[in-house]
């Protein structure tokens, strides 16, 4: 196995499908790949029926000239396996392989990731054909990478049928040793006489007349992530086997409305972390959702560089309103992905395709070709790149940690919770801009992590469901000295979603000092006032909660509403660090004020000052440093900054100046960071 990508540089390109055009525009593709700077491209990725045309029978002729092709022109390539759309003479050949969805209804050919996770005819033709890609192509001089199925999840990541059900009771018992009991008691299934007698009669959650039991769904999810993770570990080990130098991934998608993978299991498996990323028309801050996203990424990845395994050059396909991307923006996204981490860039895809479902999908060689704003700025990206060849490798100095937990999100967002108005990622979002609008670095880990001692500040904004381990690990954080900072409703459960009894926030109630016995989540649109050491005019919204000091102190109370004289932000002083609670969900102007206060008290400071509305990220590499300047504000600033200006190579003393809209990347001689909270 090898981590180790054999593209210089940073890797730049798409994916590539020349099978949906004739053989005299691959010469072209390749003279124009060679003008954009293109290093690397996807190729296969949907072309399982033209591989494979009958069972069994293989046709490489057409891969073949590809990849020779591509080799010729100095381009690597990206070999998938063509297992996200298996071909019409599969489904005919084994129908029980359709996906059935929760209504029973079952889900009929025609487009993309249908199929059954759990049907063994299914696995055995992926594996057939991932070990026939590899037997042909292991030592072709093009391949660089293995690129296993295709956004594993995307549109189908659970199938109800009795298959299925099947292999749910067999995680089950492997999950509860085997112990009918032991499941029982972790589901709570004396309620609504859900005992039971056999694990026969243990069913995947379909469709009911009322909520389902929360911890059935929840093992459903944990369950449909495996045995996604054991399709990909499969093919992965097909091609390890015949393949060990050849590093292999799978795109993940860390994006605002996906949320079927917990990757913080999948991320060992892969070789090199990638990630599939998209805007969406109606997010008013999107710049937002790119650096988070990349800061998880990056952090799922344990720190090391990833890859951009498809983003968009201009609008997507697939949302009600499919918004272009204004001048500059683009740009300015694909070198933000880099400032979080990404040692490649690429898009779906090469070229816009002229039919099928993608079609009004953009891409880096338009509908009206050359003569295109995208294709000027797909050439000038590929140039920037270039220029950029020697932050490959660097990595981040984040002194603060925000825990993200898939379990908690899943199970905060299932159906009967105090108010269903709560999204997990919109809550961690909250806590996550005013940091970086502050330009300070963050990391994400799981509650488990045994890495906290690297960070100054901990946030849990939202963490709902916790394992003892978990709650433990973060307790002792802050009982060693840390600063942790815990957001409202989380610690409720424990890992079986049963409520931790003797009152909220739970797991978290001695460390914090407060205790709560009762809830008053507010009503959507309402808002309470607050009160205290925040700023004038202070207002929450979400949630309230009648709460009680025992050991912390009052930093903001409730200056109205159901709960109105009582304490909403609270500190513990906990050695050198402290513990806070907020009780509810500040405005984001408060948020900001409060966190920043919290920040500046852990002694965590920005990298840089910086005017409003430029991004500043700095990226940390054994002999030098790069700051990344992005400006989302499209008015141009100058920063401290010394050294060399990598996109223009000009040297800068004192300061740089980030053109309007656009992007300065300096390097800097190389600042150690200290190796924990302590330093």
């Amino acid at each position: 196995m090898t981590t180790v990508l054999r593209v210089p540089g940073i890797a730049y390109g798409g994916d590539y499908n020349p099978e949906q055009w004739p053989e005299d525009v691959w010469i072209e593709d390749m003279r124009l790949m060679r003008e954009a700077g293109v290093t690397m491209v996807s190729v296969g990725v949907f072309s399982w029926a033209l591989l494979e045309p009958a069972e069994g029978r293989y046709d490489f002729s057409r891969m073949d000239r590809i990849l020779d092709l591509l080799h010729d022109n100095g381009i690597a390539a990206d070999l998938a396996t063509p297992t996200a759309a298996p071909p019409a003479w599969f489904f005919r050949a084994y129908p029980e392989a359709l996906p059935v969805d929760r209504d029973g209804r079952t889900l009929w050919p025609g487009s993309r990731q249908t199929f059954c996770p759990s049907n063994p005819a299914y696995r055995s033709a992926a594996l057939r054909i991932a070990g026939a890609l590899g037997e042909r192509y292991a030592d072709h001089p093009a391949l660089a990478m293995w690129h296993v199925h295709n956004e594993y999840g995307c549109h189908n990541a659970a199938c109800y049928c009795d298959t299925s059900a099947a292999a749910f009771r067999t995680w089950l018992r492997t999950r509860y040793d085997d112990d009918l009991r032991t499941l029982n008691q972790a589901w709570g299934a004396t309620v609504w006489s859900q005992w039971y007698y056999s694990w026969e009669e243990i069913l995947p959650p379909r469709a009911t007349g009322a909520d389902p039991n929360p911890m059935h769904r929840l093992d459903w999810r944990r369950f449909c992530s495996d045995e996604l993770l054991s399709l990909y570990t499969a093919e992965r080990d097909v091609l390890r086997r015949i393949a060990p130098d050849i590093p292999a991934t799978t795109n993940f998608m860390v994006v605002r409305n996906f949320d079927a993978l917990d990757y913080w299991r999948w991320a060992p498996g892969v070789d090199v972390v990638s990630n599939d990323h998209y805007l969406m028309s109606d997010d008013p801050e999107p710049e937002v959702d790119i650096a988070l996203s990349g800061d998880l990424v990056r952090s799922l990845g344990g720190g090391r560089p990833w890859l951009v395994m498809e983003h968009s050059t201009g609008a997507v396909n697939w949302q009600h309103v499919n918004r272009a991307k204004r001048p500059g923006e683009m740009h300015r996204n694909a070198l933000a992905h880099v400032a979080h981490g990404a040692d490649g860039i690429a898009f779906f895809q090469w070229r816009a395709a002229t039919n099928g479902a993608e079609q009004w999908h953009s891409a880096m060689l338009p509908h009206a070709g050359t003569d295109s704003r995208i294709w000027d700025d797909v050439v000038r990206l590929g140039a920037d790149l270039k220029a950029l060849a020697e932050v490959r490798g660097s990595e981040s100095a984040a002194r603060v940690a925000i825990v993200w937990d898939w379990d908690a999100r899943w199970a905060l967002e299932l159906p009967s919770q105090p108010s269903g108005e709560l999204r997990y990622q919109d809550l961690v979002r909250d806590w996550y801009a005013p940091l970086w609008r502050a330009g300070v670095a963050v990391d994400f880990v799981s509650p488990g992590s045994p890495n906290l001692d690297r960070y100054r500040l901990v946030l849990v904004p939202s963490l709902y469901l916790v394992d003892d381990a978990g709650a433990a690990n973060l307790t002792n954080f802050a009982e060693r000295g840390g600063t942790l900072v815990v957001g409202f409703h989380s610690g409720a459960v424990d890992e079986n979603c049963h409520i931790r009894l003797g009152g909220y926030p739970g797991a978290f109630r001695d460390v914090l000092g407060v205790r709560t016995d009762e809830l008053f989540p507010l009503l959507p649109g309402e808002r309470v006032g607050l009160t205290g050491d925040v700023p004038a005019g202070a207002t929450a919204g979400l949630w309230s909660e009648r709460l009680r000091l025992a050991g912390a102190e009052a930093v903001a109370t409730y200056a109205d509403g159901p709960v109105a004289g009582i304490p909403a932000v609270t500190r513990r002083t906990r050695g050198s660090g402290a513990a806070w609670y907020l009780a509810t969900h500040p405005d984001s102007t408060t948020l900001a004020a409060v966190l920043d206060r919290i920040r500046r008290e852990a002694g965590v400071q920005p990298e840089r000052a910086a005017p409003a509305g430029i991004e500043v990220v700095r990226r940390c590499g054994a002999d030098a440093d790069y700051l990344f300047l992005i400006d989302h504000a499209g008015v141009g600033a100058e920063v401290t900054a010394d050294g060399v200006e990598l996109l223009t190579g000009k040297t800068v003393c004192g300061s740089v100046t980030v053109p309007a809209g656009g992007v300065a990347v300096v390097r800097e001689p190389h600042r150690p960071a200290p190796r924990n909270w302590r330093g």
